[in-house]
């Protein structure tokens, strides 16, 4: 499973919106010069959010974007199943897909499934407001200072 761009700024998006407060809707153009986001692209992965229901579209003069609820009430994985093709970690596991891979068969699928699972898991039990208060479950220290090198 790969996480796309679409998936990644959906959730900065989402946590900018909630930063800038509820009171008023916030302008995409805004969104997209403090995320160093084109506008254009954030125009795409909004109206997923808006289809999905996770933001409201205010329109007029001072239209914009808000939440449509609360960060707790946001999961992760909510989020990714609006802006993601797919959140299978194989193929195979793809709901109507059809594999193609040899390399997968009976005895290994059942492993690949186990850890979709686990993730999925994970991702159902982060909320946006843990990753804003940076609260969620750290599976690994190697990154709590990361650079941003590799």
């Amino acid at each position: 499973m790969r996480i796309s761009t679409k998936g990644r700024y959906a959730l900065m998006v989402l946590i900018d919106l909630a930063e800038q407060g509820q009171d008023k809707p916030v302008s995409l153009r805004s969104v997209a010069e403090r995320q160093g986001i084109s506008e254009k692209y954030l125009e795409g992965i909004v109206a997923r959010l808006g289809a999905a229901n996770l933001v409201d579209s205010i329109r007029g003069k001072y239209g914009g974007y808000r939440l449509s609820k609360s960060p707790k009430e946001y999961t992760i994985i909510e989020i990714l199943l609006a802006t993601e093709e797919s959140m299978a970690i194989i193929s195979t596991l793809d709901e109507g897909g059809v594999s193609t891979d040899t390399v997968i068969n009976e005895r290994t699928v059942g492993f690949w499934a186990g850890l979709q699972n686990y993730i999925h898991d994970y991702l159902e039990n982060v909320t946006l407001q843990d990753v804003i208060d940076g609260t969620y479950a750290k599976l690994d220290t190697k990154y709590d200072n990361w650079d941003g090198s590799i």
